[in-house]
Formats: C-alpha cells, sequence, structure tokens
C-alpha cells in the first residue's frame, strides 16, 4: 500500500496508537515491535477493541480486509506522519537541548497558544516513536505546532528533522548529557547542532541564546537569528530578580514574570519562551500570565511541602551540566537546614567515575545538615557521605530521621527513580 492511499484511510480515521492499553475505538493501531515485544501478536485484539484498521508487518493467519500488512510498520508511521507534517504551511518550531527542553516546550506552548491554536509535543514523547505520533496529531486548524526532540547519539536529530521539517528551531543548551551515545560534549554539541544544520541548510529561523558562547560558532551561517539572553543587545533580554523559592525575572518584552519554577537555572528557559512569544507577536500581558500560570509537573523542578519540610523535587533526569546547576543553586537556599538527596548519573560511559567525583568535589564546597548519595557510580568513589543502593532505602532513613523544618534536594537520572525517595 502506498503512503497515499494509507494516508487517505487515515483522514478517514485520524487517530492513531500503538498501545493497545491505550486503544480507543476509532482508532487506527500501528503494531509495533521491538526487542521485548511484537505488537504483531496485539493486532487482532486491536479489532476486537474497536480499532478500524491494523497495520503490520507480519501477515495475520487469517486474513482481515482490516490488517494493512507493510514492509516496516515504523518506517510506515514515520512516512505518514512526514506525509502529514507536508500538507501544512504554518511554523513547526522544533526544541531540543542538554536540559531544560521539555521545561521550555511547555512554556513555548501556554505562551503560543495566548495567540495561536497550537499543537505541541504531549510530556516528553520525543523519540523516534513520539515525534510521528506527535505530528500526526496536528489537527486541520493548526495555526503552529511545537515538537520536542530528544537524542542520545549523533544522527538522530538529522533524522527527525526529515520528519518534522521544522521552519524554527530552538536549542536550550549543550552540556554532559548522553556523553556515552554521543562520545563527549564536542560529540554531544554536533548532535544537538544537526537542528541549526537543518535550519542553515532550509533558510529556517533559530533561537539561541547570547550568553552561551557555543552558540556564536552553532549559528555561524544561519540566515535569522533570534538572540535572547541577558545583554540589551539581545532581541530579548532578561534577568533574574529573585529564585528563592520561586524564580522572578525581570524581561524586557513582559515585564516582571513571577514563576511557579525553582531554580535560577530556570531563567533562560523562561527566556527562551519570552523570546518565541516576541517573536511570533502575541500580547506582552498574555505571555507573562502565561508564564505565570506554568506550575511544572512530573518531577521536574517541583515544590512540594510536606508538614514542615520542602522538597525541590527534580527526579526526571540528571547530568552533569543539570546536576551542577541544581546544586549551586540550592547552595544559595536561604534554609537553615538543607538536606541533599542524589541519586547517581547515567549514560556518561567513559567519563561517568569522573563526572561523579566532581559532583562529590562540588557538594564538599559547601556546608549542609545532611548528604545521601543513591546507585550507580556514587557506589564507585571514595566520599564522606551517606550510600544507599537505590532510592527506596533512602525514602526508608528519610522517614526514621523525623527533620523538621528542613529542605532537600532530591535529584538523580530516571533510572534511579529519586521520587520514591517520598513515596512517589
Amino acid at each position: 500500500m502506498t503512503i497515499d492511499s494509507l494516508y487517505a484511510i487515515y483522514l478517514g480515521h485520524p487517530s492513531v496508537q500503538t498501545d493497545t492499553r491505550k486503544l480507543k475505538p476509532g482508532d487506527m493501531f500501528f503494531a509495533l515491535k521491538g526487542p521485548h515485544f511484537n505488537g504483531n501478536l496485539f493486532a487482532p485484539k486491536s479489532l476486537e477493541m474497536g480499532a478500524t484498521f491494523a497495520v503490520v508487518d507480519e501477515a495475520p493467519e487469517t486474513p482481515d480486509d482490516r490488517i494493512i500488512v507493510v514492509e516496516d510498520v515504523l518506517e510506515t508511521l514515520q512516512a505518514l506522519a512526514r506525509h502529514h507534517r507536508d500538507q501544512f504551511q504554518i511554523p513547526f518550531l522544533a526544541i531540543t537541548g542538554s536540559n531544560g527542553k521539555t521545561t521550555t516546550k511547555e512554556l513555548v506552548t501556554a505562551v503560543l497558544r495566548t495567540c495561536y491554536k497550537t499543537y505541541a509535543t504531549e510530556g516528553n514523547l520525543n523519540n523516534h516513536i513520539g515525534i510521528p505520533l506527535t505530528l500526526l496529531k496536528i489537527g486541520t486548524d493548526a495555526e503552529i505546532a511545537v515538537v520536542e526532540m530528544g537524542a542520545n547519539h549523533q544522527g538522530e536529530i538529522a533524522s527527525y528533522c526529515r520528519m518534522v521539517n521544522p521552519t524554527h528551531g530552538l536549542i536550550t543548551n549543550v552540556g554532559k548529557a548522553h556523553l556515552e551515545g554521543f562520545g563527549g560534549v564536542e560529540g554531544v554539541k554536533k548532535g544537538k547542532g544537526e537542528l541549526f544544520d537543518h535550519l542553515r541548510a532550509h533558510g529556517g529561523t533559530a533561537f539561541a541564546c547570547r550568553d552561551f558562547e557555543y552558540f556564536g560558532e552553532m549559528t555561524r551561517g544561519i540566515t535569522e537569528i533570534v538572540w535572547y539572553g541577558s545583554g540589551e543587545e539581545n532581541d530579548t533580554s532578561g534577568a533574574v530578580i529573585n529564585s528563592n523559592p520561586f524564580l522572578i525575572m525581570f524581561t524586557s518584552f513582559a515585564g516582571v514574570v513571577r514563576t511557579q519554577l525553582v531554580g535560577e537555572y530556570n531563567g533562560y528557559n523562561v527566556l527562551a519562551a519570552i523570546a518565541v512569544g516576541e517573536h511570533f507577536a502575541t500580547d506582552a500581558g498574555e505571555t507573562a500570565k502565561a508564564v505565570e500560570n506554568y506550575r511544572p509537573t512530573n518531577a521536574r523542578s517541583q515544590l512540594i511541602r510536606e508538614d514542615t519540610n520542602t522538597f525541590i523535587l527534580d527526579a526526571y533526569n540528571a547530568n552533569p551540566s543539570s546536576m551542577e546547576a541544581a546544586i549551586e543553586n540550592f547552595a544559595g537556599d536561604s534554609a537553615k537546614d538543607k538536606v541533599l538527596m542524589l541519586g547517581a548519573m547515567m549514560e556518561l560511559g567513559p567519563e561517568s567515575i569522573e563526572e561523579h567525583r566532581r559532583i562529590v568535589e562540588l557538594i564538599g564546597r559547601y556546608h549542609w545538615t545532611g548528604v545521601v548519595l543513591v546507585g550507580g557510580d556514587f557506589a564507585r568513589i571514595a566520599h564522606p557521605y551517606l550510600y544507599f543502593a537505590d532510592a527506596f532505602s533512602a525514602g526508608g532513613w528519610l522517614k526514621s530521621q523525623g527533620f523538621t523544618h528542613t529542605h532537600f534536594l532530591v535529584k538523580g537520572s530516571r533510572a534511579i527513580a529519586m521520587e520514591k525517595v517520598l513515596g512517589r
């Protein structure tokens, strides 16, 4: 079956699902498979549950007109998504970066929705499956689309750009994330920079923070660049007023913005969203309100108060860059009693031991009421702090201590699941 023929079917049933647990009557089911699952086996069940069609790459034993056999389901899903994207003549803004891309995407989306019918990546569906599903959810009433792109190796962002064909792109930053896959920081820069490579080749618009010197080189040759940062020479500028506990900023476009975000390191994420809003001519007052009303979820810089204690739960992910920023920010917290509870950082390859050692050295520069390290390579280096093999055990210790009027930073890589420290 050609993509044109499949697209005609999709237009009649424009709701796509790859998981029968989330399937609704009327959906099209795409039977993806991987190392530990085979969606082809669930195709008959999807039809029983009300799927209109099931797209498979293994022919069923019993023929069914509602089963569409293709050579590769994932490639077909991606090709269908690209075909759907090609029907739109609207701005497509792609967002990537080592840290803050999901928060930035959420802020950008909130700002744009004050003025435009905006479709955006849900949650962090930012990979080879999530991106085509995001594209296929874009309705005919769309005025702007925002697509988040995650990556852990070179060539990945380039492949997503071929699917999304972004007209605009924003890289939040380049840091020490997924070093194992990218092969070091220069590899990260090259990998994330594939978004700007696409914009350069296709006459797109880049959003970049002038405060990060590496963007000078990375944006070279791009015709239209929207700069944001601390200096007045930027298209959008801003400065942190306070970040204890919530971030308050002054911005050249939206004035004073009182956010519900924790941490001065979120200042650039806020400024990026405001820069996008200014570029697309959103109302300044509505832009400020959109940013102020955004409340982080899913263990991303969440401020949680339990009895007299305050927890900064930032356990969705961690890498050396984000860990350092969080620790430095927490060191400036005005609380008398502060406890660090840090999970290990993953996917750092040969540099992992040294990066964990650097974090331990950073911790030692400040005074803390307590420090707890959890899992991974924290077990392989010398340090004077409490250590637990897993977050559940660290949570047991926390409950036994009877802390009051204490502030906690709880952070770690996704694999460590540091939210379990709080029983979540």
